[in-house]
């Protein structure tokens, strides 16, 4: 069995088309269509089938897309093992929270690649929750992830990286207004309660027995600040860095007692083909945020 006939079909599933599938993989579509019908020859089945321009796997092809999937990870691993004895760097596969897909990963990019310019890294954003689960049954190396609530898995390692304080964002001209006063008297744009950062805004309201007008919900650090910056309310926030950077008329209130923490980190993969390359990148990023602690004073 090719392994190239595999990684067409997996990636004629993944995309539902075969002309997006021929582009990913730089061929045709016939050439794509041709590979995808010889491996329904070799197994004696058909995986996929076409309805107008889409297509979508048969019963048969979703009973083996999971091995089609484990058998394109162990040849990716296989190889790397092979890169690896004969001094080459290989390949990272890493995951981020989609907010540090714009914050926190270019700076650990930029700092990696200076001093390991070779390195081909395979980025997936995603829920921290999944990534970590990704980690764990070692589809990714390595994650930049929001804490997680749960036991990380004896098979990762988690390395904190910054603390991320939950702080009330207002529209400028709020300055010398106190936290509590803006969260119970003006609109209130939640932050969304299925991640955890609105988890930790709704637990501070509740606790504090603080009511706000809510004018809307939504998962989105970089929407909510645009909308705060249009006078369009306030909200209850991780002090997320990338929030200060796009020039919003924004203030930021700190709470008045301790405030709840965001902690972001890296979750790596104890076991993996990667294994040293993630503890490289992960020392890497060690050393970026204590250099950005140090110049933050």
């Amino acid at each position: 069995m090719d392994i190239r006939y595999v990684q067409s079909f997996v990636a004629v599933v993944e995309s539902g088309s075969l002309a997006e599938a021929a582009r990913r993989l730089d061929l045709t579509a016939a050439a794509v269509a041709a590979r995808v019908r010889s491996l329904e020859e070799s197994l004696a089945a058909p995986l996929i089938q076409r309805s107008g321009r889409s297509v979508r796997p048969t019963a048969q092809g979703l009973k083996v897309l999971e091995s089609a999937h484990a058998l394109l990870r162990s040849a990716r691993d296989m190889q790397a093992l092979a890169r690896d004895g004969a001094g080459a760097v290989g390949e990272l596969r890493l995951g981020a929270f989609v907010s540090a897909m714009t914050s926190v990963l270019p700076s650990l990019l930029q700092r990696f690649y200076r001093c390991y310019p070779n390195v081909s890294i395979f980025v997936e954003p995603g829920a921290s929750v999944e990534l970590c689960r990704k980690v764990a049954a070692g589809e990714l190396d390595a994650a930049v992830v929001v804490e997680p609530q749960f036991a990380v898995p004896k098979t990762c390692e988690w390395l904190p990286l910054m603390d991320e304080p939950l702080v009330v964002i207002a529209p400028a001209g709020n300055e010398g207004k106190s936290a509590h006063e803006l969260l119970r008297h003006e609109p209130f744009i939640r932050y969304n309660r299925n991640v955890l950062g609105g988890q930790l805004a709704d637990r501070y309201l509740r606790d504090h027995d603080i009511v706000p007008h809510q004018r809307l919900e939504i998962d989105s650090l970089l929407a909510i600040a645009a909308m705060v910056g249009k006078g369009l309310g306030v909200s209850l926030l991780p002090d997320w860095s990338a929030l200060w950077e796009d020039g919003l008329a924004l203030v930021k209130v700190e709470l008045p007692d301790r405030a709840p923490v965001r902690r972001v980190g890296l979750i790596t993969a104890r076991h993996s083909p990667h294994v040293a390359l993630a503890r490289v990148f992960a020392d890497e990023a060690v050393r970026a945020f204590a250099e950005n602690r140090a110049s933050a004073g």
